[in-house]
């Protein structure tokens, strides 16, 4: 694919930032199999699912991916961490440009590990004076 021909989906500069972070395709040991898609094809997709909402079978055919691919391909890439270092990578290209304000930051619960009392609930509040 061209350069730009996902750039309805995919916002400009951010398919430069991912793409050094995303691990080489393994060929297979057996041979055969399909001729690879391209990662930024992949990358598109996969943005477009997880920005659509959309399930992975019904990606539109534009992408020419199998219903298999983009999902299968996702999972590799997240086991890799490459979500999680594209996240680091640009805010750390936002803190540079003098773009990222913590100021305001909120700390979401629901990724930090709740801590299981050995009282239970109820126990715990009337220990800690809740009751």
């Amino acid at each position: 694919m061209g350069r730009g021909t996902w750039s309805w989906i995919v916002p400009d500069g951010l398919w430069e930032i991912a793409e050094p972070l995303i691990p080489l395709s393994r060929v297979r040991r057996q041979g055969g199999g399909t001729q690879d898609t391209s990662d930024e094809t992949l990358f598109a997709a996969i943005i477009y699912v997880l920005v659509s909402g959309c399930a992975w079978r019904a990606l539109p055919p534009c992408f020419g991916i199998s219903k298999s691919t983009a999902p299968r391909r996702f999972l590799i890439w997240s086991r890799a961490g490459v979500w999680g270092r594209l996240q680091e990578e640009i805010l750390h290209r936002l803190d540079d440009a003098g773009m990222l304000d913590l100021s305001r930051a909120v700390l979401d619960s629901a990724h930090v590990r709740a801590k299981k009392c050995p009282y239970g609930f109820r126990q715990a509040a009337v220990v800690a004076g809740a009751w």
